[in-house]
């Protein structure tokens, strides 16, 4: 069977019909082998305006239905998630040439926040506040918002979609995805789950979710519409460059999730063992191309030699292959793109003088249409160059530090600050490390590596990376709008801060 025969039973089992998978002119490419496995119709600028309006309608009647009901619609997509989780998963590691447990956990995680958003629809708590006036009562109350405007990028062509869609619901908001223009049948499959479970629930309003399978010319009127008040996306930082002062033109809300150049330390005082496994996945799972990956790594001094070496030969064991055929932990990078930029980023280091172990491709004589890599380790003799900046593949950069004020300034010396780990069993460098004047970034981890989050904290970066969360915690208050309300059950009229307005 070929993986276009394969992908097409999935989408047929998925719900999707063959007439949108098959005849379009975007042609979707496994970066497995390089195939061809389908082809969608694009739509157009005039396309998405229609979606807008219909999305705007919906959010109009969705506004006014009672939050723990629309939490009714996520439970069900939830339960959809959970018999589509095989399909699903196995089609967003074709897509993407992600390994079987990644593909099938970040379903999981689509099944994680239907579960903490349906919960969420009976706590969307506001407070009661102390007036200063007697016979005054003051509260806060939270309203939905909006037709929210998801973007959302390769690396995790599903969990994000979900992130946004079940909070969006459960805020009483509407939904207009426009996914990456590489993952558009994960996008199809996704919608084909979504609207069983509309099915299910019987009265939602027509276009409370559409999907936009468009260019970035037509993406853009999701940015610049008033009818959309939040965009939440997820990319590059150059895309947030575009997307924030766009969106922020017109008064708009957006959530970024940008890039990350993440660091990770390991202090001499270190569980070693814990620390290279810790590091070994945070650098090469899903082939260094989550915005979590760790790409910095600042060693003390005084382990440095034994430790780094010790990297080296956890890469040189590391299984790199078609993940979906031989068990390999290491896939493909997306695309050719990615390898040229892995490249150059490699090369730039070796001119600063940098010792690089690995990187090279492999399996090209069986995959000449794919671009399987060795994950590379560069040691470089200080932060510069391409270490100051994220390059979306397998390349892990190392450096010494002797004192952790020092690595402290190294690790925030770059302008992404998403996520970040250091290895102690010293209470003193951990307590310091997740300090306020230590790492400067969203996500900070003790004695565990910087990628993997899970679903129950909000999921966001500083500086580059956007300043936006999703996800856990509080993220929710993103998706709507505040109120403070001001109500007096007296039979006077007193002003606030003692001001007196007294007519004759």
């Amino acid at each position: 069977m070929t993986m276009k025969i394969e992908v097409q039973e999935l989408l047929g089992k998925l719900g999707v019909p063959s007439s949108l998978s098959g005849t379009g002119s975007l042609k979707v490419f496994t970066p497995l082998t390089g195939e061809e496995i389908g082809s969608v119709e694009k739509g157009t600028l005039d396309s998405v305006n229609v979606q807008i309006e219909k999305a705007h309608d919906a959010f109009l009647k969705w506004r006014v239905v009672p939050a723990p009901r629309r939490g009714e619609l996520v439970r069900l997509l939830g339960d959809e998630l959970r018999k589509s989780k095989e399909d699903l998963g196995r089609l967003v590691s074709i897509e993407v040439g992600k390994v079987a447990s990644e593909g099938l956990g970040e379903v999981q995680e689509m099944i994680d926040i239907c579960d903490f958003a349906v919960g969420l629809s009976r706590q969307l708590y506001g407070l009661t506040i102390a007036s200063e006036r007697p016979g005054h009562k003051m509260t806060e109350v939270w309203h939905p918002l909006g037709v929210t405007g998801v973007i959302s990028a390769f690396n995790f062509p599903v969990a994000v979609w979900s992130w946004n869609t079940a909070l969006a619901f459960v805020c009483g908001n509407s939904v207009i995805w426009k996914p990456s223009d590489k993952t558009p049948l994960s996008a199809l499959a996704c919608a084909a789950i979504l609207d069983r479970a509309l099915e299910r629930f019987g009265d939602a309003p027509n276009g409370l979710h559409e999907l936009a399978l468009v260019d970035r010319h037509a993406g853009a009127a999701l940015v610049d519409s008033p009818k959309v008040p939040l965009i939440s996306a997820t990319g590059s930082t150059a895309m947030g460059r575009q997307v924030g002062p766009r969106v922020a033109e017109r008064f708009g809300r957006t959530i970024l999730e940008l890039g990350g150049n993440n660091a990770g330390i390991v202090s001499d005082q270190a569980d070693l063992d814990i620390a290279l496994r810790a590091i070994v996945f945070s650098a090469v799972g899903t082939t260094g191309q989550r915005c979590t990956s760790m790409r910095r790594l600042l060693v003390h001094d005084a382990i440095y030699d034994e430790f780094v070496s010790s990297v080296k030969k956890a890469y040189g064991t590391v299984t790199v292959g078609n993940p979906l055929t031989d068990n390999s932990l290491v896939g493909p990078l997306i695309d050719k793109s990615a390898y040229v930029q892995m490249k150059k980023a490699l090369q730039d280091s070796r001119d600063l003088g940098a010792t690089v172990t690995g990187g090279e491709r492999v399996l090209e004589d069986k995959y000449p249409d794919a671009y399987y890599v060795r994950p590379a380790l560069v040691e470089m003799k200080e932060q510069a160059g391409p270490m100051l900046e994220e390059t979306f593949a397998p390349i892990l950069y190392t450096v010494r530090y002797t004192s952790l004020q020092e690595a402290l300034l190294t690790h925030n010396a770059v302008g992404a600050g998403l996520s970040s780990s250091i290895f102690t069993l010293n209470i003193r460098e951990s307590e310091m490390f997740l300090g306020a004047a230590g790492s400067d970034c969203g996500i900070a981890n003790v004695n565990i590596g910087t990628s993997g989050a899970e679903i129950g904290g909000a999921f966001g970066g500083e500086k580059e990376t956007g300043g936006g969360r999703e996800s856990g915690s509080d993220s929710w208050k993103a998706y709507m709008r505040r109120a403070t309300n001001t109500i007096n059950y007296s039979t006077e009229l007193p002003l606030a801060q003692g001001v007196s307005f007294e007519l004759d």
